[in-house]
């Protein structure tokens, strides 16, 4: 009962995190941060097990939308560019509630580019798993309260937003706001 308990506050947790409903606030510092070029690709994509079908150009749309969506925010004079691979998913599907109630996931890799020295920020592509955020809708399984397309859309907000809290954790990547 205990480890129960603990997955769920732990699952919680990692929920409360990613809680992408914040657009209606100012976007976080990232200092004279812009978005470029938002490309988003999806070569490799598996599905997983027990998992809604959806298409790469569905994904592609889905993700390039959540992140022009929480990027195009940032009006800073420094332009970067993203490149995220769509890696992986699963969209739950309808189950019996609590006894078999499968989570929505989503992996992608995101590489970071900055423009005006033309280099790759991360050496290696940023690997993130994002899980669908909980609530009221999602606690018995999203399969069950949501079509897959409101999965897509949670689990790309959630992707966006985790994009924004890797970021924040390389200020050394952006340069402060010019004043004036």
């Amino acid at each position: 009962m205990f480890r129960l308990f603990a997955l769920l506050a732990t699952f919680a947790l990692v929920s409360a995190c990613t809680n992408s409903n914040d657009l209606d606030k100012g976007p976080v510092d990232l200092g004279n941060f812009n978005l470029g070029h938002n490309i988003v690709v999806a070569p490799n994509l598996v599905k997983g097990p027990l998992s809604r079908e959806a298409s790469k150009e569905e994904w592609i749309a889905s993700m390039t939308a959540a992140v022009s969506e929480r990027f195009d925010r940032y009006e800073g004079d420094a332009l970067y560019h993203f490149g995220v691979s769509v890696d992986g998913y699963v969209l739950a599907a309808p189950g019996i509630p609590i006894v078999l109630s499968p989570k929505s996931v989503l992996i992608i890799k995101l590489t970071v580019w900055d423009d005006a020295t033309q280099t790759k920020l991360n050496e290696e592509a940023e690997q993130i798993t994002v899980l669908e955020s909980l609530s009221g809708e999602t606690l018995v399984g999203s399969g069950l309260t949501q079509s897959r397309e409101q999965q897509m859309e949670n689990l790309s907000r959630n992707a966006a937003k985790m994009i924004e809290n890797y970021l924040k954790t390389h200020p050394e990547w952006f340069k402060a706001k010019s004043a004036g």
